[in-house]
């Protein structure tokens, strides 16, 4: 294969309604590969939701009774891995023989994860990637991802690999994903500031890799009108102003950047530009230096119980 069709989509949850997302994301799926495209990565929280603007009626110290009820319909709209709607996801992926890497709130136990699914279509469900840190007052909602969720998924249209928001700013995250060969970065996001252009473009330099960053377009018409979010209530105030962006690996825009709503962002990647750009900068080859530096990884799962005969 010489070259691959990719999208991003660019949309916005419905905030504590996961089947009405889930039939948003069918359609932008279906639009995606209605224009060609073998992979499709979808934003961050996306099935789940991602509650910008709410603050869960926290202060340090004090949790109040009705943020603790917030808590509950938003762990009530997250999705279990696997579960039905990942099961969705399948059943998609294979009909429209398409890869999907698609940003999800897990649940699992009484623990809220940011999770990227990699669904294959022949193969199905075949991978999870958990967020490692979650960012500022994310932490009040979810829990920490561990190094066995880092995974480098081999397929049809390229190595895949996955960092969620800010995993992108973590050097040696970075660096363990470069040495599992990553092709195809996929960057699910909802970080919609311009500097984070400059990131997925470094990204993309550093790593010789195509970038793929999905964000979310977001409005105050879809969070439910008992939520009060801290930009207003007008229905048109912009909470998540999108941003997807498709980046070649010597950090050229492909695609993007989307501010004009919703939508899907569609470029078609030429595969021989990972052997173009790896000419002159390899991280994990002839640029790492391994006789100066090392990195150490753990990927083993953290247990909280760990039962022996």
């Amino acid at each position: 294969m010489s070259s691959v069709v990719v999208a991003a989509v660019q949309a916005g949850s419905v905030l504590f309604d996961t089947p009405a997302t889930l039939v948003k994301a069918e359609r932008c799926v279906r639009e995606a590969a209605s224009a060609g495209a073998r992979l499709v990565v979808m934003p961050e929280a996306f099935l789940g939701g991602y509650p910008k603007g709410l603050d869960f009626g926290i202060t340090v110290g004090a949790r109040s009774a009705e943020g603790r009820d917030v808590f509950r319909r938003y762990r009530e709209a997250a999705v279990e891995v696997p579960g039905p709607e990942t099961a969705r996801l399948v059943e998609l992926a294979a009909e429209l023989d398409v890869h999907l890497v698609a940003g999800v709130i897990e649940r699992d136990g009484g623990t809220l994860y940011c999770t990227a699914v990699f669904v294959d279509p022949q193969r199905g469900l075949v991978a999870t990637h958990r967020k490692l840190m979650p960012t500022a007052a994310e932490r009040y909602l979810w829990g920490q991802g561990d190094g066995s969720t880092m995974p480098a998924v081999r397929t049809e249209v390229g190595v895949l690999g996955a960092a969620i928001c800010w995993e992108n700013y973590m050097p040696l995250f970075r660096q363990s994903m470069y040495s599992k060969g990553v092709e195809i970065w996929c960057a699910p996001t909802v970080d919609d500031r311009d500097q984070w252009q400059a990131t997925m473009r470094h990204v993309a330099l550093e790593g010789r890799c195509f970038v793929i960053s999905a964000n979310q377009y977001l409005t105050r018409a879809d969070l439910p009108d008992d939520v009060h979010p801290i930009q207003g209530d007008a229905p048109e105030t912009v909470l998540i102003n999108g941003g997807s962006v498709i980046v070649s690996p010597l950090g050229q825009i492909l695609a993007g950047p989307s501010r004009d709503g919703e939508g899907v962002l569609v470029a078609e990647l030429d595969l021989g530009d990972l052997d173009r750009a790896k000419f002159d900068f390899d991280p994990n080859g002839h640029y790492a230096r391994p006789d100066i530096f090392t990195l150490t990884v753990n990927e083993s799962p953290n247990q909280t119980v760990v039962r022996r005969p």
